[in-house]
């Protein structure tokens, strides 16, 4: 769908009754749609307690539409009838065009970075304890917990046994419906380990159950094995976790990675002004809302990752430079970020247009968007 479909279908939800005025208050949209993972879902909580602060604040009413899926949580933005969405790591898969996002009614995105989030938590493989591992070399043999249809899942997982050296090979893969069938699986004795925060509901079951649970430490100084992680997922980020399952607090913090979640994002053609004046909306008003919904400490401005995997909105550049924490470094990597962008996008339409047959599609993709980002010097990662 083109920028001006998308742009002319939030018309009547953001444009009509946008207030006139110097004041970026009285440029936030009187009525906005958001999506979020599911209801109660960290994500979710976060997004509804920035809707009641842009209430409270400006007057906007913020509805968030909790969604099951990547894509769900997509859809409304790609047709107009939603302007932001609070995602997680399929975000970046999106912007890839890879997994769910490689068919032929997607290929890659222009997403655009808002703000993101990064708490005390960590996002690794959590395994019990009972097991004996302390160190991610030690899952060799174990048997490891995955989740059908999850890529976020599942290339974390990996990519966090290549920290150590290891391939999926080297460990029994164990398949699960569910993320809350993996982790009961891991409770009752069916697995070993499985991707997750540190501070998930499953993983402090896990940590309450006879079993008990334990996160290897993953230290960043190790640059062998943080090379090799980030060569299979590149928007994993050395972390000290001080809070979660395992005993993980400030005094006893693991090093381990992370990534933002959520991650406020939008398409590239949303108006800069509006979201300049939602973006600094969230940075001003932070202590109305850092405290209402846990993780939301992090959508802080000064915590912001700026030399991240996904471009920042033009808007949203303009309301961190106000901030005093948009640099030339930052400038720079965003400027490489939209030139693979571009190569991509550019890549995508050259393959459509040769018509791939259904059932070969995916896999020509894959080798297509590789070739194309070889070509201009820049890792394919998923190939």
């Amino acid at each position: 769908m083109s920028s001006i479909v998308r742009t002319a279908g939030l018309a009547a939800l953001l444009g009509a009754g946008l207030l006139s005025g110097t004041s970026f208050a009285q440029q936030v949209p009187p009525a906005q749609s958001w999506t979020a993972y599911d209801t109660g879902s960290s994500g979710f909580n976060i997004a509804v307690a920035v809707g009641q602060m842009m209430k409270t604040k400006s007057g906007s009413d913020v509805r968030v539409l909790p969604a099951g899926n990547d894509t769900a949580r997509l859809n409304p933005l790609k047709a107009g009838r939603a302007n932001i969405s609070a995602m997680g790591i399929g975000s970046y898969f999106a912007q890839e065009g890879v997994y769910e996002f490689g068919g032929k009614d997607w290929g890659p995105q222009p997403i655009r970075l808002l703000l993101s989030t990064i708490s005390c938590n960590g996002l690794a493989l959590g395994v019990a304890k009972d097991t004996g591992v302390k160190t991610i070399a030690d899952l060799k043999g174990k048997r490891l917990a995955a989740v059908v249809g999850s890529p976020a899942l599942t290339q974390g997982a990996y990519a966090i046994l290549a920290f150590a050296g290891l391939t999926p090979n080297d460990v029994k893969i164990v398949e699960f419906s569910s993320n809350n069938a993996m982790w009961k699986g891991v409770i009752n004795n069916e697995a070993d380990a499985g991707f997750s925060s540190t501070i998930s509901g499953q993983t402090r079951e896990l940590d309450a159950s006879p079993r008990g649970a334990v996160w290897p430490v993953m230290p960043a100084s190790d640059k062998a094995g943080w090379a090799r992680l980030q060569a299979k997922a590149p928007y994993f980020i050395p972390h000290k976790a001080t809070c979660g399952s395992g005993g993980i607090t400030k005094d006893n913090p693991v090093e381990m990675p992370t990534y933002p979640y959520p991650i406020f994002m939008s398409y590239a053609d949303q108006p800069a002004d509006q979201i300049h004046a939602i973006v600094k909306s969230m940075i001003v008003n932070y202590d109305d809302y850092k405290t209402a919904a846990p993780g939301a400490d992090g959508l802080e401005a000064k915590q912001q990752n700026v030399t991240w995997v996904i471009p920042y909105h033009d808007g949203a550049i303009r309301a961190l430079k106000e901030a005093g924490v948009w640099t030339d470094a930052a400038q720079k990597h965003n400027d490489a970020l939209l030139k693979r962008q571009e190569v991509l996008a550019a890549a995508w339409k050259a393959f459509v247009a040769t018509s791939p047959a259904e059932d070969k599609f995916a896999a020509a993709w894959v080798a297509a968007r590789a070739d194309a980002l070889k070509k201009a010097g820049m890792p394919p990662v998923f190939e």
